[in-house]
């Protein structure tokens, strides 16, 4: 009962237009991410080469955010893929590696990774390169405060006397990464130090905030305490709660309070991970809307893990067929869209999965996105076409065998013929009445747009 009261409550929100921050994220946001191509390592340089070819190849198609992931603020040792290093303490109880940070306990980018970074400079010059392609520049950040701010007692700004570690929260630690505190939002500074780190991002020109552990466990007050800082600033930005699973109980407080969120843990290019990936999209089904969009996570699709964080760089090890299924589900299902690979090193298949715009049509202008069935190693969603009666239609085979699928035309409101086009294929199929039926690739997919004929 919970847990349907949690939906019924964010549906009621997502009719209402929840709040301000609706107003940004109207359709699930679109862009690139160097987390699974660079992990912890990406460099200036690759960041300008994806933004390049952003903005030529897929930008007329709504492609747009360029975010920078973890770690920006870390010195990684030549040739190393680690991705997150524990900080060690020394006898006096400094830090080492120390982050790059400011005296305001603000962490900055890595002048080595970063050039232009320098002499406290952060990512205003890199910010303005993405915007001088007419693109949205993004970043990633973890929850909380450095630990080394809190060992150095710097300053919070924008306070008279208070420190970093009269607002940290040391029981509150990441699991998987200890360079920062949680911070107790119920103590003087706490919202400060939010403000004051939004206050730079927004003087970057930051349009989007990835922020880590955060939803997992969730943590209503520090998620309201950036948003806040978000509205402080003065500067749209995207809110971006990591990683899942975010728990469906907190569905009215994200939808409310983010932009996405994400649904599960990282995904990679595992076909279970995409089988498991339905049944957390299921339970977030009707949650999503304008301004806020469960997240199925990164598009693991192009040249991955040059330099970690998860296996041997390769291409994707998704077939075609899967990876057809990847895009098409997240398409129908209006995830947000961001590429993990790298993008210079797209072959033709990747630029064809991300330059469909019929088929990205279905992720920008869906509507209500449902599952129809999940039986047999089959699975049908579909959606409604805004300003028309046309529906979408994804058809999943995901069982262990090539799959002859049929689509019931009367269970998805068709009462008498329709017009069928493929949207991959870019081609009408023709005419039905009752029932469509096509013969479906093992763990392929296709997409379809139904037009009812008057």
């Amino acid at each position: 009962m919970k847990l349907r009261y949690a939906i019924i409550i964010a549906s009621m929100l997502i009719g209402a237009g929840a709040s301000a921050q609706n107003k940004i994220a109207g359709t699930p946001p679109m862009g690139w991410n160097s987390y699974n191509c660079f992990g912890s390592a990406v460099h200036e340089d690759e960041v300008k080469a994806n933004t390049d070819y952003m903005a030529e190849k897929l930008k007329p198609f709504g492609w747009e955010y360029i975010v920078v992931d973890f770690l920006w603020s870390y010195d990684n040792p030549p040739g190393s893929n680690i991705g997150n290093p524990f900080q060690m303490r020394l006898g006096d109880g400094s830090y080492v590696p120390w982050l790059t940070m400011d005296k305001w306990g603000r962490l900055m980018p890595q002048p080595n990774k970063f050039p232009s970074a320098l002499d406290g400079k952060g990512f205003k010059s890199l910010s303005d390169y993405v915007h001088g392609k007419g693109l949205k520049f993004g970043i990633h950040v973890m929850r909380g405060i450095p630990r080394q701010a809190v060992w150095s007692k710097s300053p919070v700004k924008g306070t008279n006397g208070i420190t970093a570690d009269m607002v940290a929260d040391t029981n509150s630690k990441c699991p998987w990464m200890n360079h920062m505190y949680g911070l107790n939002m119920s103590k003087a500074g706490a919202q400060e130090y939010l403000n004051s780190i939004l206050e730079m991002y927004a003087s970057w020109g930051v349009d989007f905030i990835k922020v880590d552990d955060l939803s997992r466990p969730y943590s209503n007050a520090e998620v309201e305490g950036y948003q806040k800082a978000i509205q402080n600033s003065g500067r749209p930005m995207v809110l971006s709660l990591s990683p899942g699973e975010t728990p469906v109980a907190q569905a009215a407080h994200a939808t409310k309070y983010a932009n996405m969120w994400r649904m599960a843990d990282d995904f990679w290019d595992n076909w279970k991970e995409i089988l498991h990936m339905f049944d957390y999209a299921k339970s977030w089904e009707g949650i999503g809307g304008p301004g806020h969009w469960p997240d199925a996570d990164m598009i693991q699709i192009g040249k991955l893990s040059k330099r970690g964080p998860v296996g041997n760089e390769r291409y994707s090890r998704f077939t075609e067929d899967e990876q057809y299924t990847h895009m098409t589900f997240w398409s129908i299902y209006r995830s947000p869209l961001m590429i993990g690979g790298n993008l210079p090193e797209n072959r033709e298949l990747e630029l064809k999965l991300f330059t469909n715009a019929e088929v990205l049509g279905a992720n920008q202008n869906g509507e209500n996105p449902k599952q129809l069935y999940k039986k047999d190693g089959a699975m049908v969603w579909y959606s409604h076409v805004q300003g028309s009666k046309d529906l979408y239609v994804a058809l999943f085979n995901i069982g262990d065998a090539n799959k002859s699928m049929t689509v019931d035309l009367a269970a998805i409101g068709f009462k008498g013929k329709v017009k069928v086009r493929d949207l991959w294929k870019k081609q009408d199929l023709g005419l039905f009445k009752k029932a469509y039926q096509q013969n479906v690739n093992l763990h392929g997919a296709t997409l379809l747009r139904v037009t009812p004929i008057k």
